[in-house]
């Protein structure tokens, strides 16, 4: 049995240890900016010009030495004919922040990319939600934390379990999308995913949505069924 357990707990470290060194590795090799002052902030040009309504969830590298491990993600949505909404926590200011950049802007001159998408008649009908489970966010900005949570990504994956529509998971590498509280928590999402997490140190998640995550420091390493894929902490998702 000791030696079952001790396998287990190698394997375990090796899953998430291995990808972590290589996303580190990599991230060293970029040319990044010194800080934020010089980071470049403008819009990316990733959102489609079409005028009909959207819900777009967008995530990009965070910057300094943690963007090698950990994405920071937002939500943009609008209806026919309206201009874009940017939804968003980040760790000075108001608790959830509206329009502060460009709804597709670079982050910390990483350009985004799409998490998840609703478009036409069905995110004209998600909208009213998504509104609703933004203004409903239980964190305030006292509560902030880089690590393990909440923080950015603890808002946007609180509106993605309130939201079932939307039907998107933030990568594994979305630093605080695991914290569901302090303590041990366990809660089934408006989607059947169930959650139980150690306040965002540890946990397990597994449904439709999710797949299958084993949560650790902030990190997941899993599987995504419904859209098959691995989940890596540090690298992202590896598959569609």
């Amino acid at each position: 049995m000791l030696r079952i357990l001790r396998g287990m707990i190698a394997l375990l470290l090796i899953c998430f240890l291995l990808p972590l060194a290589a996303a580190a590795i990599w991230w060293q090799s970029l040319d990044r900016p010194d800080s934020w002052r010089t980071a470049d902030w403008s819009a990316s040009g990733v959102l489609p010009r079409d005028d009909g309504a959207a819900i777009h969830v967008l995530a990009a590298r965070t910057g300094g030495a943690k963007g090698a491990v950990a994405v920071h993600s937002w939500l943009v949505w609008k209806r026919q004919g309206d201009p874009w909404t940017r939804a968003e926590v980040v760790g000075w200011g108001r608790p959830v922040r509206r329009n502060a950049y460009a709804p597709d802007g670079r982050w910390y001159s990483n350009t985004p990319w799409f998490v998840g998408s609703v478009t036409g008649e069905a995110a004209e009908a998600l909208i009213p939600r998504v509104e609703a489970a933004v203004a409903a966010y239980p964190n305030d900005r006292d509560t902030y934390r880089i690590w393990p949570g909440p923080n950015s990504n603890s808002f946007v994956a609180h509106v993605l379990r309130e939201v079932s529509g939307i039907g998107a998971a933030l990568p594994p590498n979305a630093v605080g999308k695991d914290y569901i509280g302090p303590g041990i928590a366990l809660r089934r999402d408006a989607g059947g995913d169930l959650h139980l997490s150690a306040g965002g140190y540890a946990g397990l998640s597994f449904g439709p949505r999710t797949g299958l995550e084993v949560n650790l420091l902030g990190q997941a390493f899993g599987f995504d069924f419904a859209r098959p894929a691995l989940k890596l902490p540090g690298i992202g998702r590896v598959g569609t």
